[in-house]
């Protein structure tokens, strides 16, 4: 079997985010944040590999949620990212989150910054299956769900 162990979000201020998905999502900040300079890396470095020889500089720190998928921030600062648009964005589309209570956390998520997108939806007639889209203040999608992914469709039929 093959797990998710976390997902990567650009930020543009690393400290607010830590604030925002510590007080807001109740993530745990677990290393970090650690800061990477080009100038001071060998040529061959894992950030530059993953990331691409045009990033200089940037912060990131890692984050856990309760089921232990985590979250790895980044703050780009050499280029930084501005001006966001998200249908522009070729890679990361959206983390999806497991919430008791999704329309509180909704409503949590849009009192503190965020964004609601979506009403709530019922997955599945007749099932008592829900979710509902968010963002965070950064423009990254949350979507989330009154269950796990494989109770909702796996129980499906």
């Amino acid at each position: 079997m093959i797990a998710i162990t976390h997902i990567g979000l650009s930020v543009p201020d690393i400290e607010r985010a830590i604030k925002w998905y510590e007080e807001i999502l109740d993530f745990k900040l677990i290393a970090g944040p650690y800061s990477f300079n080009s100038r001071n890396e060998s040529k061959d470095n894992m950030t530059n590999d993953l990331l691409g020889d045009n990033i200089i500089k940037m912060r990131n720190p890692h984050m856990m949620a309760g089921n232990q998928v985590g979250i790895e921030l980044f703050e780009f600062q050499e280029p930084s990212i501005k001006n966001r648009n998200m249908k522009d964005y070729k890679g990361y589309f959206h983390i999806c989150l497991i919430a008791d209570d999704i329309e509180r956390l909704a409503e949590k998520i849009e009192s503190f910054g965020g964004k609601r997108r979506s009403d709530i939806w019922n997955v599945w007639e007749g099932k008592p299956y829900y979710l509902v889209y968010c963002e965070d203040p950064y423009g990254n999608i949350i979507e989330l769900y009154n269950h796990s992914t494989e109770t909702m469709y796996a129980n499906k039929d």
